[in-house]
């Protein structure tokens, strides 16, 4: 039986334990992987909380030399027998809380990114490979690191006379986002290699960003290490041993195809697609009323747990209300993601000519359907769609996270809004494809292994980011009349992505087979 150990920065089975994709990967593939017969433990840092979650036990104390200092570590276990095969731990450290009680990630200014999380994640490297270590967690054949957070474990495996015994070990290293890669110094700094593990005698080149000799890059170093590469969407793991080209909005191996390259050559690197629970209830189909109701409902619940009174969720609020009275439009149009560059980019860039991709959206939609976002993040992003919105009454700008919303926006449009620049796999559009609501995206990454187009969904594709808006607003326009005129051709679609399966279980044989074998 594998023993496999799992390091995350995130894990959805914890409450509050998600940000993005990661949280959802780790919280289904290890129920997953032990149907199949799999022994999994994921660790986590508790980030000054979770280790104080109700059930709570301990499991023991390790040590760990970090910045000279020996630390010490004290480890939990969360929901114990919840899931059979699967044991959920976190890391208690006060560095693991320097955000903020439960916070997750920090937001450090430019001029030092990462500098914060980078502190944190390199302890819990050091601290669960002593974990490992000190038998806290015991009889391990796979060390699966998830993103760059845990990069540097592989580095410490590799250099680190303390972990010789370790060296068995496999090593898989998981990209979920390939653009976040915690580049920090290699000296000189508080945030940095030497800073953290003075003692550690490694090969320069080994580590170091292609870019900037002078920084660590721990998703390079993972690469370069581990012995399998895992990308989360076959097409993903084509796109990245390419180089960018800003010229057509074409993102790669930002900047790390070299080392991805070799990866492939030497047959380490694999693309395994992601899956969703098909098992979780569907959210419920509403009628009109009801839907803008219960949104406005969940909307004056996330305002009232806020200090202050926002004046773009009060006027989202009374949208909803005012809407509510009034006749359902004839196109439900629905997105719900994180505000960023990767999702946001082709509906806010502005075209040659001036104009904005989203406002020429809604005007095309004036007077025949409506666009509802539900999303929060960069802030300038934000800023641009409250801009929008104040323009364009049928534009309802939720600026939230709420899974209450997400699951009442996933049932009940017509139609999802997918325009990633980049998408290593994606899990909206499945989402979305479940509850029978057909997904128009860029042709990218995971979305292109998820929709077919024109069979259960919509694809689009250009030379440039200006001809990706202006096919995106094309097919949209496309995909409308063909609501309009051939309605019976637009249901079979949405039957068909309603029909379509991505299921944990065969993602699970792949890992088992591909990464863990």
């Amino acid at each position: 039986m594998t023993h496999i150990c799992m390091l995350a920065a995130e894990n959805d089975v914890i409450p509050g334990g998600k940000v993005g994709g990661i949280g959802d990967v780790v919280r289904d593939i290890p129920k997953a992987l032990a149907r199949q017969g799999a022994t999994v433990t994921v660790l986590v840092p508790a980030y000054g909380a979770f280790h104080q979650i109700t059930g709570a036990s301990p499991v023991g104390v390790c040590t760990a030399v970090f910045r000279g200092r020996t630390e010490r570590i004290e480890i939990y276990e969360l929901f114990t027998g919840r899931d059979a095969g699967v044991r959920y731990l976190v890391a208690h450290h006060p560095l693991f809380a320097s955000g903020g009680k439960g916070r997750i990630y920090c937001n450090d200014d430019a001029n030092q990114p990462f500098a914060t999380d980078a502190n944190k994640f390199a302890l819990f490297c050091v601290a669960s490979l002593r974990a490992l270590k000190e038998d806290l967690i015991s009889s391990v054949d796979v060390l699966h690191l998830h993103d760059w957070h845990t990069g540097l474990a592989a580095a410490l495996l590799k250099y680190d006379p303390d972990f010789q015994s370790l060296k068995p070990l496999k090593v898989v290293f998981s990209i979920h986002n390939l653009a976040l890669q915690g580049i920090r110094p290699f000296a000189e700094h508080e945030s940095s290699l030497q800073a953290w593990f003075p003692h550690l005698l490694y090969n320069h080149a080994e580590l170091a960003d292609p870019r900037w000799q002078q920084c660590v890059n721990p998703i390079a170093t993972a690469i370069r290490i581990a012995d399998v590469v895992h990308t989360v969407s076959p097409t993903y793991a084509t796109e990245i041993v390419q180089a960018n080209d800003q010229a057509r909005g074409f993102h790669g191996g930002e900047g790390l195809e070299r080392d991805l390259q070799q990866a492939a050559g030497q047959g380490r690197l694999t693309g395994i697609i992601n899956g969703i629970d098909y098992d979780a209830p569907l959210a419920a189909r509403l009628g009109w009323s009801e839907f803008m109701q219960a949104a406005a409902d969940d909307m004056l619940r996330l305002m009232a747990r806020r200090p202050d009174l926002r004046s773009l969720d009060y006027v989202a609020h009374q949208r909803l209300l005012r809407w509510q009275q009034e006749a359902r439009p004839a196109h439900i149009i629905t997105g719900v993601g994180r505000l960023t560059d990767q999702k946001m980019a082709l509906l806010l860039q502005p075209l040659p000519d001036g104009s904005i991709p989203l406002d020429i959206m809604l005007d095309a939609l004036k007077g025949r359907g409506m666009l509802l976002l539900l999303g929060s993040g960069d802030a300038e992003l934000e800023q641009h769609c409250r801009t929008i919105a104040a323009r364009h009454e049928h534009f309802l700008f939720l600026n939230q996270y709420s899974e209450t919303l997400s699951n009442l926006l996933f049932a009940n449009g017509d139609l999802f809004l997918m325009p990633s620049s980049f998408e290593p796999c994606g899990i909206s559009q499945m989402l979305a494809m479940r509850q029978g609501q057909p997904v128009l995206a860029h042709a990218v990454g995971g979305l292109c292994d998820t929709i077919s187009d024109k069979v259960d969904g919509f694809l689009f594709s250009g030379e440039s980011m200006p001809s990706q808006a202006t096919r995106m607003l094309e097919r949209l326009n496309e995909v409308l009349q063909l609501r309009e005129k051939r309605p019976d051709d637009f249901r079979e679609i949405a039957e068909r992505a309603q029909a379509q399966r991505f299921e944990w279980h065969d993602s699970a044989s792949r890992y088992l087979s591909e990464l863990y074998s």
